[in-house]
């Protein structure tokens, strides 16, 4: 099932950004953040294609979101400027942004190579 989350969420599950001025995974296994709005197409498409993954991968991977009017303040943190906007994080390394409603295979390849989850 997906997430949503606020600023208060974020920093206990993903990155608590006001402690940490170099990246800091919070959480204990591979995580996509999807960055939306309501009013946005795109993101309509992701959205189900997202819950879709949800249970294909449930165990393997956390899948949050984050709607960009609700939640201004992180969509500012990470400079979100075009949506749907996703951010890929390894539990170790450094997170991936991509832009755009990647379909689903797009997305199975991103868990494969960013994430190393099958």
């Amino acid at each position: 099932m997906l997430e949503h989350l606020t600023v208060d969420t974020f920093k206990t599950k993903v990155f608590d950004y006001e402690k940490n001025s170099e990246w800091k995974f919070e959480g204990k296994r591979p995580a996509l953040v999807d960055f939306y709005a309501n009013w946005c197409g795109p993101c309509k498409t992701v959205g189900p294609i997202l819950e879709e993954l949800a249970k294909e991968y449930d165990g393997k991977i956390d899948i949050y979101k984050v709607d960009t009017e609700d939640q201004q303040e992180l969509a500012s943190v990470f400079g979100i400027k075009s949506i749907p906007s996703m951010l890929f994080i390894p539990v170790e390394g450094q997170p991936q942004m991509a832009m755009g409603a990647l379909p689903k295979d797009s997305l199975k390849q991103a868990f494969k190579e960013v994430l190393s989850i099958e």
